[in-house]
């Protein structure tokens, strides 16, 4: 229990103050001020309960572990319901934090979450965001598997797996408001509903098909 407390307490602080970050401050911020909320909150966390649990924070990553027999079945499916029950505690928690302030309440770029069509800067397609989900997923969950596969770069795993997050976010969030993380997803969309948690199914397929595809590449690099 004591992982599965972590990766909850993980996953919901990189929902609050990344999803906050764009909720509250992302006229202010935007889009390398969001990215780099994300990515520290991968860091602070990466060393805070990374030798707990492994910090994972995300269901994608997860996925891409057990997928690469680093991980059992029990802990994976453990892991899931930790982070997803995480990130809704954070979106609730981000939710009255905006309803005691005078923003107006919130809209579905008002919790963080993630979109398509109109709920894009870009107006992207449902298709077009699948697979920028996809790719920009694979390239986090590969960069995760290659930075702890060997105790040389251990000591700096949280940072490099914090910038990478930082990385994907820049492209990601005027296409999509970067998902790469279907929980981080889940508990905006399920406070909002509507809009938001009709476009969800995009956000768990692309981060899952991703952490396959990087999970399939990694075992490719590392067969001997």
């Amino acid at each position: 229990m004591k992982k599965y407390t972590a990766e909850l307490l993980g996953t919901f602080v990189l929902t609050l103050f990344g999803c906050g970050s764009a909720a509250i401050a992302g006229a202010t911020l935007g889009t390398l001020g969001i990215a780099f909320a994300f990515g520290l909150s991968i860091v602070a966390m990466a060393y805070a309960i990374g030798d707990i649990s492994g910090c994972h924070i995300n269901p994608a990553v997860s996925l891409g572990v057990w997928l690469s027999g680093k991980m059992d079945t029990k802990d994976f499916f453990g892991y899931v319901v930790a982070q997803c029950g995480g990130a809704l505690l954070a979106a609730l928690t981000l939710a009255v934090i905006i309803n005691m302030t005078n923003l107006g309440g919130f809209d579905v770029t008002g919790l963080g979450a993630n979109g398509y069509g109109a709920a894009s800067s870009v107006g992207i397609t449902a298709c077009g965001a699948l697979i920028v989900e996809v790719i920009l997923t694979a390239i986090f969950v590969l960069t995760i598997l290659g930075v702890t596969s060997t105790e040389k770069t251990a000591a700096i795993a949280g940072l490099v797996i914090g910038l990478t997050l930082t990385f994907v976010h820049i492209m990601g969030i005027p296409l999509t408001g970067t998902s790469v993380n279907p929980a981080r997803s889940l508990g905006p969309a399920l406070i909002l509903g509507g809009r938001a948690l009709s476009q969800l199914w995009v956000f768990i397929v692309g981060p899952f098909g991703g952490a396959a595809l990087a999970a399939l590449i990694w075992k490719k690099f590392s067969a001997k």
